[in-house]
């Protein structure tokens, strides 16, 4: 079994979201198991256009899809707190369609045994 990497982001930043992108990308590349949780401080950041929009702000930075889709192409998974939706932060349709919706339960679930966790 691989070892499993968690990873919370809590806000819409470019210090949130970045470092979510990069260490998770960087640890399904060392073939960890990534999960990644956006609460609903970071809720915004999965909503459709979002990840492209900063990336274009911040050219400088390694781009934000190639990262997402470094992490899914190695069975990553990208979950969206239940909450984000519930409390009206994005509505459902609007979500990327890349991210499952979970419930707190759920991810603790996701991340059991996690040999590394972060929060951002």
């Amino acid at each position: 079994m691989a070892e499993k990497c968690g990873i919370i982001c809590n806000g819409t930043e470019p210090k949130n979201v970045y470092p979510t992108f990069i260490l998770g990308s960087t640890a399904a590349s060392l073939g960890y198991e990534v999960v990644l949780f956006f609460i609903p401080g970071g809720g915004k950041a999965m909503e459709k256009g979002f990840l492209e929009e900063m990336s274009k702000a911040h050219e400088n930075m390694p781009d934000l899809l190639d990262m997402l889709e470094a992490i899914k192409e190695t069975g990553g998974k990208i979950l969206t707190c239940e909450l984000v939706t519930k409390l009206g932060i994005v509505k459902k349709e609007d979500l990327r369609d890349d991210t499952r919706i979970v419930s707190a339960a759920e991810f603790l679930g996701e991340i059991a045994g996690a040999d590394i966790t972060f929060a951002f």
